[in-house]
């Protein structure tokens, strides 16, 4: 049996929700940072998947450099008597996506076409997420994938051994369970992005929420970005705006019993005709650029008042690359022990590998709770320890399900 270096310890400070000040951050699947993200991810997949086919084994390969240079639009409203696919404005320079990485391009004799195959599943995934997307006009998408260095792809595919060596020095990092605040703000977008976007074409993809709570006051910012092909006037604008903002604020009331402010869109003069109106329904039309690992972390939040690893999760490789696999098990770790151990009222999870270690025997295991009154950390720890060994022990599940798309890493 293995022996890990599992600590559990009290965590010297308040659980979050009890803090005075909380601040909660979503990008949604728009955002020119989330897009690459996406674009990233997915292309992971197809290559892991292609690899399998072929192979079958996952090669080494990272696609964690995606980058997204902004493009320029001139949305307007739409014309009744414009044609259908026309409406609105346009787009005058196209959005340039670059999927940058590394990926073995060769294995045995057998040749892996891995630019390809990443340029497939890139546009693949912008043609199912953005709709108002024209992927003849209005993105380029372009892909250049070198090979990996030696001693990295030596790391990754050592023969015979039935558990990966990490292929780094690293942390990741995961905590539960969610605030309220961080409930409302993770559930708001993803529900404006669906169940919201279904009965309103014209709420665009590029939607992010800003969560702020003082003490027993949570005021959410939305900001939305609008498709012109699906708005006329000015009035269909700021109906939708007033739409969204009471979508948020009855879904808010499903999570919490404190008080709601919800604002929508507040860099907005309606007067002057300054709206957040797009073509394309995202901001990467306009100016904004984006990069992988630089909006949500794994558990698809940023949460300033704990800690987070600044790896980008997306696209990176899944069988033994510990800035995506410690922070996806370090997240799952958390919401299993919370689950199934209770008197916790907080958790955080940090896992830290050594390069060339066994993925499953971390360099440290360090589980640090708040427990809630009357309970001991001494009355649970053989739980939460027996918990995080077992997650441990299994954590080439986490290849599988990245593989397969079970888990969003964004």
């Amino acid at each position: 049996m293995t022996e890990r270096n599992i600590q559990v310890a009290e965590l010297d400070r308040r659980a979050v929700e009890d803090q005075e000040v909380e601040i909660v951050e979503r990008k949604g699947i728009g955002h020119p940072d989330s897009i690459c993200d996406g674009i990233a991810e997915s292309v992971s997949q197809a290559l892991a998947q292609a690899y399998l086919d072929r192979v079958g084994k996952v090669l080494h390969y990272n696609t964690d450099e995606t980058q997204l240079a902004a493009g320029t639009a001139a949305p307007r409203f739409a014309n009744a008597e414009q044609p259908e696919g026309e409406k609105g404005g346009e787009v005058v320079e196209p959005i340039y996506i670059l999927v940058v990485g590394r990926a073995t391009k060769q294995y045995q004799g057998t040749h892996i076409p891995v630019d390809s195959i990443a340029l497939k599943a890139a546009r693949d995934y912008l043609r199912k997420n953005f709709p108002a997307l024209d992927l003849e006009t209005d993105v380029i998408v372009d892909v250049k994938l070198g090979e990996g260095s030696g001693d990295l792809q030596t790391v990754f595919g050592e023969e015979g051994t039935q558990i990966p060596m990490a292929n780094d020095t690293s942390f990741g990092v995961g905590h539960a369970p969610l605030t309220e605040t961080e409930t409302i703000v993770h559930t708001a977008e993803r529900e404006l992005n669906t169940t919201f976007h279904e009965k309103h074409p014209e709420l665009g993809q590029d939607v992010k929420i800003m969560g702020k709570r003082e003490g027993d006051q949570i005021d959410i910012t939305v900001a939305a970005a609008l498709v012109d092909q699906h708005v006329e006037t000015i009035t269909d604008y700021t109906e939708t705006v007033e739409a969204v903002r009471e979508f948020v604020t009855e879904l808010a009331r499903e999570f919490t019993d404190r008080e709601v402010h919800v604002d929508v869109n507040t860099a907005d003069d309606v007067e002057e005709g300054s709206i957040y109106l797009t073509h394309t329904g995202t901001s990467a039309e306009q100016g904004d650029d984006g990069s992988v690992g630089r909006g949500n972390r794994a558990n698809g939040l940023i949460t300033p008042n704990r800690p987070m690893s600044m790896e980008a999760t997306s696209g990176k490789n899944p069988v033994n690359h510990i800035g995506k696999i410690y922070n996806i098990l370090s997240t799952d770790i958390a919401e299993t022990v919370v689950a199934e151990v209770d008197g916790i009222r907080d958790l955080q999870i940090r896992l830290l590998s050594q390069i060339g270690r066994p993925i499953d025997e971390p360099h440290v295991a360090d589980a640090q709770v708040v427990t809630e009154e009357g309970v001991a950390v001494s009355d649970i720890e053989a739980d939460v320890r027996a918990v995080v060994d077992e997650k441990l022990a299994n954590v080439t599940d986490v290849t599988r399900q990245v593989i397969e798309g079970d888990i969003s890493t964004f």
